[in-house]
């Protein structure tokens, strides 16, 4: 599955993204992560894109809604990816429009933006 989130103790999710990510599949995640926040849970997302093709494309991946929804709701958001995605990966985690810090650190660096998140 090129998409998996699993949820750990201390509100930590981490999510692994793998080829292309379709729309569908991270809809399905997102509602599930939704829920646990309107449960009162402060997730810290480690996001981690490994042969990571992009987005699809042809969908409609500007849906803010949930961004506005939840956009208290996350405490800290790491992205481990290639340089190349970091643009677009800190603009689909909306850097700049949440409270919640982003921060995009290289491959190989997994356990250094684990350990951020929980600071």
């Amino acid at each position: 599955m090129p998409l998996q989130i699993n949820y750990e103790p201390d509100d930590i999710c981490v999510v692994r993204a793998t080829g292309l990510l379709r729309q569908s599949e991270f809809t399905a995640e997102q509602k599930i992560l939704g829920g646990k926040m309107d449960t009162g849970a402060k997730p810290r997302i480690l996001a981690i894109l490994e042969d990571f093709q992009g987005w699809e494309r042809g969908k409609d991946w500007d849906d803010l809604d949930y961004l506005f929804a939840h956009s208290n709701d996350v405490a800290k958001i790491a992205i481990v990816a290639e340089p190349r995605w970091e643009a677009q990966a800190l603009a689909f985690a909306g850097a700049g429009m949440r409270r919640a810090p982003v921060k995009v650190f290289p491959p190989g660096e997994v356990e250094q933006a684990r350990a951020w998140i929980k600071s």
